[in-house]
């Protein structure tokens, strides 16, 4: 936001916030009922002073809860915290009271993979799709209104989820009230109002970062939920420039996965250079011999601090082994 005219200038934040910031910083906001996603991503935008942030996991306007805003490369990750599933604490109201057999039976049959349709306002393009509903759990029951705690995956609309329940029990249903309570390892515990970050940010003008570098979570607690494959130096520097990896790059698999898994490729000095699904579990890829092994990589940096030692043929400086 521009200052007023003849007001003075906001002081820029100490230089290890505005580090940690560079590096690549998330957020774990609790937001409020009322302001869109956006609205709030603006608000910690503005509040840091930063030109650029987004946010992973849109929350309606008139849904609560943690909400991650990302600044700097954190902002290339936001699509890793779209895969992991979401915790809902989820009040519906039916259209009439039903006994708790026929509701607990329901339940049952909606954990699992469903298939859903995105309500007519969404944002997305209305196609059937499936979802897989993790655990769905009956907290409270009062008369029609239902208490509901669930993991689902990462795209699922209870809205949509609250109509089909009612139309299975056969007396209508409708969501009243929504909480995201957790997203993958991350829970509502750790999130913070806007006024807290406020708080933090005023005082790490006047000196004390501490508060603030608290509330901006670095990158690699992102990307270290995701299994590891640790490159050798020529595999880095050609993943870096856009290759997938083959076996012969492999340093090292610290943490076991499974094919398909979602997996993040770094350096021995730990460096996230990308991530990539994997072709082949951890355990096969001794039987690979030709191909790639992990595919469809996205890149975290910049490709110019990566020589293409694959053309040249040059060997990079002598690092020590990782300890």
């Amino acid at each position: 936001m521009s200052a007023a005219a003849g007001a003075a200038p906001t002081p820029p934040l100490p230089p290890d916030v505005e580090a940690r910031i560079a590096a690549g910083a998330f957020l774990l906001i609790d937001k409020p009922r009322g302001p869109s996603s956006h609205q709030v991503t603006a608000w910690a935008r503005d509040l840091l002073g930063v030109r650029l942030a987004g946010h992973a996991g849109t929350l309606d306007p008139n849904v609560s809860g943690l909400l991650w805003v990302g600044f700097g490369p954190a902002l290339k990750l936001l699509p890793l915290v779209l895969e992991f599933p979401k915790r809902y604490v989820a009040a519906i109201n039916l259209h009439a009271p039903v006994a708790r057999p026929a509701l607990d039976r329901v339940v049952r049959e909606f954990t699992g993979p469903i298939y859903q349709t995105p309500p007519v306002r969404s944002a997305v393009k209305r196609e059937r799709r499936v979802r897989t509903i993790h655990r769905l759990e009956v907290v409270e029951v009062d008369g029609a209104r239902v208490l509901l705690d669930l993991t689902a995956d990462s795209g699922t609309y209870v809205r949509t989820l609250a109509v089909d329940l009612g139309e299975a029990l056969g007396t209508g249903g409708h969501l009243e009230e929504l909480r995201r309570v957790g997203t993958g390892p991350f829970d509502e515990s750790r999130a913070v109002p806007l006024t807290t970050l406020a708080d933090a940010v005023a005082v790490a003008r006047s000196g004390e970062t501490a508060p603030l570098l608290a509330l901006l979570h670095p990158i690699a607690e992102v990307w270290g939920e995701f299994p590891t494959i640790v490159l050798k130096d020529g595999a880095a520097s050609a993943v870096a420039h856009g290759a997938g990896l083959a076996k012969g790059g492999i340093l090292a698999l610290p943490t076991p996965f499974s094919a398909g898994a979602r997996v993040a490729l770094v350096t021995r000095d730990g460096t996230l250079i990308a991530t990539g699904l994997a072709r082949r579990g951890s355990k096969e890829m001794g039987e690979v011999r030709h191909g790639w092994v992990v595919e469809g990589t996205r890149v975290f940096v910049d490709p110019a601090a990566y020589p293409t030692l694959w053309r040249t043929g040059h060997a990079p400086p002598a690092a020590s082994p990782a300890q």
